[in-house]
């Protein structure tokens, strides 16, 4: 059996620092995200844009399932509304795979922290932040597991997932 992972949870939160330290504690692993799908010129969001967005997502996940080299693959992205991951999870062949659903939340103080440190790095323009900040309390009720990072590195947050994992699934 595979273990699918999906990391959810608004621009900001810590979803690719935490699946980045993720892949380092599973073997056979291979790591998506999700904006890669989305880094175009001019970057146009319509129905068919999005469309094709998730059809390239669910493409590349469906590979990495069927796959015999891979046991662990970790999804990552900005999934915020329960339509959106509902939509994405309905086109993937799980057969053989358990499937992990996490969302990462924080408060508003820490998440608009981290974003600023984004921001100063030059990883992310200002504007993010109220966005962010107005799609936090959605992940909150989405029908996944939801671990709260506001006081946790990447790698503690990885380590929490990890142990979820080797438990038993969500």
């Amino acid at each position: 059996m595979k273990n699918l992972i999906i990391i959810n949870g608004t621009m900001g939160v810590g979803k690719t620092a935490t699946s980045r330290e993720l892949q380092k504690l599973l073997p056979n692993c291979v790591f998506l995200d999700g904006d890669w799908c989305w880094d175009m010129s001019p970057f146009i969001v319509n129905d068919e844009t999005k469309n094709m967005v998730v059809d390239n997502i669910s493409y590349l996940l469906n590979n990495y399932i069927s796959c015999s080299v891979y046991e662990n693959i970790i999804f990552s992205w900005v999934m915020h509304r329960q339509g959106i991951l509902d939509d994405l999870v309905s086109r993937l062949e799980k057969y053989d795979c358990i499937l992990y659903k996490f969302s990462l939340v924080c408060s508003e103080q820490s998440l608009i922290s981290r974003i600023i440190k984004d921001v100063e790095q030059g990883t992310r323009t200002k504007d993010v932040i109220n966005r962010s900040v107005q799609r936090l309390k959605n992940y909150y009720e989405m029908d996944t597991h939801k671990i709260d990072v506001s006081d946790i590195s990447a790698k503690e947050t990885a380590e929490i997932i990890f142990k979820q994992i080797v438990q038993k699934p969500c």
